[in-house]
């Protein structure tokens, strides 16, 4: 299998080294490029195109966010995880609007930044745990009209998969996932339908079939 290829870009050479010496020890990735500035960063992307960028967002010469921008017009495949002391959601969601594919923390664990990295490398996006349980971002999730289209392309995956009868279990195991991160996608999904529970999403579906 191919290697994911993996960027880090941060101001703290603690930080770049920590990330990098986790991430080598990993057989799925390749961490090819580090830089300190938002400048080089960009600089880097040009040559190397990697598949994964951790950005921290509080960078010099100009901000993370501005850099990724940046970044996706010189390489529009590449996935953009923002990476800050911050959890204001807030952030995480100027991150999103700039283009970005998700938002981890430095507070997160070893463990979440890996399947960040995984989930963003196929495509979906990913907010971290201490994001997520902030109640401001509860809040902004709860004032939202329940919309088919809010949800992301792996919670539309999850859904088809629990209309057909998997466990979480077995959809973890399928579609290589941490069961913690199938359970967090299932409370996600129900939230933003407005419905109770499971039996209420595949009834909902079943009589919606045209939705997914």
């Amino acid at each position: 299998m191919e290697k994911i290829s993996i960027l880090i870009a941060d101001d703290h050479k603690l930080i770049r080294e920590a990330w990098s010496s986790i991430l080598a020890n990993d057989p799925r990735f390749d961490v090819i490029a580090t830089c300190d500035n938002a400048e080089e960063a960009v600089e880097q992307v040009k040559e190397k195109r990697p598949n994964v960028i951790l950005m921290d967002i509080s960078m010099s010469p100009f901000s993370g966010l501005e850099a990724t921008q940046q970044i996706l017009r010189i390489s529009p495949d590449s996935r953009i995880i923002g990476l800050s002391v911050y959890s204001d959601p807030a952030y995480a969601i100027k991150m999103l609007q700039m283009g970005g594919s998700g938002y981890v923390t430095k507070n997160s664990t070893s463990e979440e930044m890996i399947e960040a990295i995984l989930e963003v490398n196929n495509g979906y996006q990913y907010i971290c745990d201490e994001i997520r349980n902030n109640t401001s971002w509860r809040s902004l999730e709860g004032n939202q009209e329940p919309k088919i289209n809010s949800l992301t392309k792996r919670e539309i995956q999850i859904i088809k998969l629990l209309i057909n009868g998997f466990t979480s279990k077995e959809i973890a195991a399928s579609l290589q996932i941490a069961h913690a991160t199938v359970e967090a996608h299932r409370h996600n999904i129900l939230k933003k339908l407005k419905l109770k529970n499971t039996a209420a999403l595949v009834s909902f579906i079943l009589k919606n079939p045209d939705l997914i």
